[in-house]
C-alpha cells in the first residue's frame, strides 16, 4: 500500500464512497504523500546548505522504476523540476486525476468497489464504497497504537500522521474519548524528527511543503467565502 493509497482509505467513507464531510484539499495531500514516498525509497531528495549551496531543492537520486506507474509518472514530472522548491511540485503532481487513478487501482485490487450513478437523473457520479476493509483496519490499528496508546511511529505513520495533521481531519479519522489529546499528539508527530536520520530533512522538507500547500487554499477559500 502507498501512503497516499492510506490516506485515501482514511478519509473515504466507506458506505457512501465519497470523502467524509469537512475533508478539502484531497489532492495537494495525495501529492505530497507520492512526494514523500519517493522521497523514503530515495529516488528524489532535497539539497541542503552543506552539500548543495542552497536549501530546500529538489534534486532526483534515482530515476529507476519504482513498479508502481503512479510513483513512476510523479517521479517523471520531477525529473523536469530539478533545482526547484519542494513546494513547488505539489501542485503538478496534484489534480483529479491523481485521486481518480488511485482510486481506481484500489478497486483493480478489490479493496474498494466502483459504483455510477448519478444526481437527480442528470449528473453522474462515482462513488467508491469499500469493498474489503482489511487494509484501512490495519492503518486504523496502527494510527490508535501511536496517537491513542502513545507508542512510537515508524517512518511511514508519521508522514501519514502528518498529512491528516496538515488536512485537519485527524479528529474524523482516530476514534479516541479524548479528541483533544489525540490531535496534540499527532500535533507533536507531524512537528517531530520520526524519519531517520538518514532522509529526515528531506521528509521534513517535503512535509512542510505539502503543508504550506494545503493551508494556503484553505485561507483562500475562507477568506472568500
Amino acid at each position: 500500500m502507498l501512503i497516499a493509497e492510506d490516506l485515501l482509505l482514511l478519509v473515504f467513507d466507506d458506505v457512501e464512497g465519497k470523502p467524509v464531510p469537512g475533508v478539502q484539499n484531497v489532492e495537494y495531500s495525495l501529492a505530497g504523500a507520492l512526494l514523500i514516498e519517493l522521497a523514503m525509497l530515495g529516488r528524489v531528495d532535497v539539497t541542503t546548505e552543506a552539500d548543495e549551496g542552497t536549501a530546500g531543492r529538489l534534486v532526483v537520486r534515482d530515476e529507476s522504476p519504482t513498479g508502481r506507474d503512479v510513483l513512476d509518472d510523479a517521479l517523471a514530472k520531477l525529473s523536469t523540476m530539478e533545482g526547484r522548491k519542494a513546494k513547488d511540485a505539489i501542485g503538478p503532481l496534484s489534480g483529479k486525476g491523481l485521486s481518480d487513478r488511485l482510486l481506481a487501482g484500489l478497486a483493480d485490487r478489490g479493496i474498494l468497489r466502483r459504483e455510477e450513478g448519478r444526481i437527480l437523473k442528470l449528473f453522474p457520479v462515482t462513488r467508491w464504497p469499500a469493498e474489503d476493509s482489511r487494509a484501512e483496519e490495519r492503518t486504523r490499528a496502527e494510527l490508535d497504537r501511536v496517537l491513542v496508546h502513545g507508542e512510537d511511529p515508524g517512518e511511514r505513520t508519521g508522514a501519514l500522521i502528518a498529512l491528516l495533521t496538515g488536512m485537519g481531519v485527524v479528529k474524523r479519522v482516530v476514534e479516541s474519548d479524548d479528541a483533544q489529546l489525540v490531535e496534540r499528539r499527532a500535533k507533536e508527530i507531524a512537528e517531530g524528527n520520526w524519519a531517520g536520520e538518514a532522509m529526515r530533512k528531506a521528509v521534513e522538507e517535503m512535509t512542510a511543503a505539502v503543508m504550506v500547500a494545503v493551508f494556503v487554499p484553505t485561507i483562500v477559500t475562507t477568506a472568500t467565502t
